[in-house]
This record gives structure tokens, sequence and C-alpha cells, in this order.
């Protein structure tokens, strides 16, 4: 197997069918103050609809993507898109970076060059998952979490030469890590990773009191922020339809989860940038919106379980409005723990939202673990 250079391309025709159907939107009926609280704003979506159609120069976007070193490798059949940035030095060392969703490798665009030149540097590996264009979208069931996390070790020790590698996610990223760790725990160097699963079956007996308050907020949690989830992993193919022939109703299904779950006091274009946010919902739209296929496979295949004993940090971002930020009792019963950094500021999207702090909180953990070993 080997790595191709790749350079995103777009077809004329596909960006004017994109602006024809952003041009031919048909508006919501109005209805009075109505905002946020109910869904996505239809204010800010239209603007941002206009903007997609009349402002946004894609071409320009894509040149700029393609200025990184981006591959596609297809392993098993599959072809995987990925950016291979090298790290300045000998040392460098190899670092898996994997988004979630509504996210895409726009979420790591500004890490990436922190990352290469901090102290120590990092090989950065950052992947599209499968369905995230411009990964393939897969054709047959089973592609899982777990298969994920074969097609990815193989991409970093086969392809890329790699005996040994770190990985950082979170979201689906986190999951897929998870799996990584569970079957692959000797090519890994460590994890570093935000957020984590509140569920656990069956549940234990002996919580202590920090992780029985955690558990306790479960439930409405779940009734506010899962009702997304419980149809993508349910249904897509109920929901597919709409993200794929509609641009306004797909802008509309991610927007609102970047507005819920983004530390955004000043706005989401103050926090994400707005050409960033037109960049992710492009990739998408390209990708036919079939990332959300992921939450069927999951549901369908939860991979393996268990307690993952590579050396692991976890950075918590206390504003993370698509979790309950669990306490480190919790997390220490699926992760040998060895550094916890709480983010007083930052949400879902860390690596977007907070690049220096998670670019810094991986060097610190990387530099720990080898001044232990030296």
């Amino acid at each position: 197997m080997a790595a191709e250079k790749f350079r995103i391309n777009v077809p004329e025709a596909a960006l004017s069918d994109l602006r024809d159907r952003l041009r031919r939107t048909r508006r919501v009926p109005f209805i009075a103050n109505a905002g946020w609280a109910d869904g996505t704003d239809d204010d800010y979506l239209q603007a941002l609809l206009h903007d997609w159609a009349e402002t946004y120069d894609w071409r320009a976007r894509e040149a700029a993507l393609n200025r990184l070193p981006n591959f596609i490798a297809d392993i098993d059949g599959f072809p995987l898109h990925f950016i291979h940035a090298r790290g300045e030095g000998p040392a460098a060392v190899p670092l898996l970076l994997l988004h979630g969703w509504p996210s895409s490798i726009v979420q790591m665009l500004d890490i990436i060059p922190l990352l290469n030149a901090g102290s120590p540097s990092f090989d950065v590996v950052a992947v599209s998952l499968p369905g995230n264009y411009p990964s393939a979208i897969p054709a047959t069931p089973g592609m899982s979490f777990a298969r994920i996390a074969g097609l990815l070790t193989r991409l970093m020790v086969e392809v890329l030469g790699y005996q040994r590698f770190a990985a950082r996610g979170s979201d689906q990223g986190a999951l897929v890590q998870q799996q990584i760790g569970l079957q692959f725990a000797d090519r890994l160097i460590f994890l570093h990773r935000s957020g984590i699963s509140p569920y656990l079956s069956p549940m234990p007996d002996d919580l202590s009191p920090a992780e029985t308050a955690y558990q306790a907020r479960i439930p409405a949690w779940v009734r506010t922020e899962q009702l997304y989830a419980q149809l993508q992993a349910g249904r897509p193919e109920t929901l597919l339809p709409a993200l794929s022939d509609s641009p306004a109703g797909l802008a509309a299904w991610i927007i609102e989860k970047f507005q819920r779950w983004g530390d955004c006091p000043e706005g989401l274009d103050a926090c994400f940038g707005r050409e960033r946010l037109l960049d992710n919902l492009t990739l998408h739209w390209f990708g036919h919106g079939a990332a959300i296929r992921l939450y069927r496979e999951w549901a369908r295949d939860p991979g393996l379980s268990g307690r993952i004993n590579v050396p692991s940090a976890f950075l918590m971002p206390l504003r993370d409005g698509a979790m309950i930020p669990a306490p480190r009792a919790w997390v220490e019963r699926f992760y040998n723990v060895r550094r916890w950094t709480i983010m007083p500021r930052g949400g879902h999207f860390p690596e977007w939202e907070r690049p220096a702090e998670v670019a810094a909180d991986i060097q610190a953990f990387a530099a720990a673990l080898a001044a232990n070993q030296g």
C-alpha cells in the first residue's frame, strides 16, 4: 500500500449546482420571537446561506487547502484522505489527529502548524473519517469505529512507516482512538482526548459521590442533547435525502450544533470564523452529508470495551455544550490517566476554538512522558 499525493478539485458544474440550490432556497414562513432556543436561528441561517451563494469563494479556499500536504491511501479497497504535515527536526513524534461530527478536517487546520513547530514537534497525520469528503463514502454497511481503527493503524504503520504513534481526538475521533487503544495498544505512544462517554452497562455499584452526581445529570442531557444522535443512529436514511439534496437543510442541521456545543459568547462567527464554517459545510455538502451514517455503524457495532492501559491525557472543556464534564474518577475506570487538564474556556471543537491551548497540552504531555522514560 502507498499514499498518493492528492489535490481537491471540485468540478465547476458541482459548484454551480450548489450556488443554484442556495439561491432557490424556500424560506420557512416567519414566526415571531423564534431563535436559537427553538433550533437554528433563521436570521443567522439566511445570512449564512446568502454568503455561501454570493460571496464565499470556494476556489480560493480549495487552493488554500491544496497548499497543505494532502494524500489519499487505498486501504483494503477504501480511499482515505489525510494531511501529512511533518514536524521540524529529526525526532518529531508521529501524531494521528481525528475529528468528529459535525466537524471535518477543517477542525485541525490551525493546530497543525503549531504541532509541527512546537517542542516536542510532531509529524501530524490528520484524517478525514470515512464518509467525510475527501475520503470516500462507504458503499456497504460495516464501517464501524472498530474497523476504522484497523484502517488507521494500517495507515500509520504499513503506509507511513510509523511503528508506534500517538493519537489525539474528540467526539467520533475519540471513539476511534478508544478502539485503537483496545485493539492495537502496542502501537500507541500515548492517547490525548477530550470528553468521555457517560454510558457503562452494568453501572458500577461503587460510584463515588462525584460520579453519582454526574450520572444524575445524564437523563436530562439525553433528553435535550441526544435527540439528533438517536435519529442518526437509528434512521439515518430518513434524514440523508434532505441533507444531500438541500444545502439549506444541511446548514441548518449542522450549524445548530456549533451554536449549542461551542463556547461562543460573542457569536458563531467570532468563535469559528464565517469562512471556516462555510468550508466545513462545503466539505459536508460534497460528502452528501453521509458522515451521519457512522452513528448507525456505531449502533450496529460499538466495538470492544474495557480499560485502556496506554498512557492517556484528558483535556476537558468546561463549556462543551455537547457533553457534561465528567469527574476524573469516572474517566479512570476506562483509561490510564496520566494528565488531567480542565479548560475553563473552549467547547466541543477544542482544536478549532483553542488551538494554542490544545497544542501546548499535547506537547507538555509528550515531553513529560519522554522525560520519565529517559
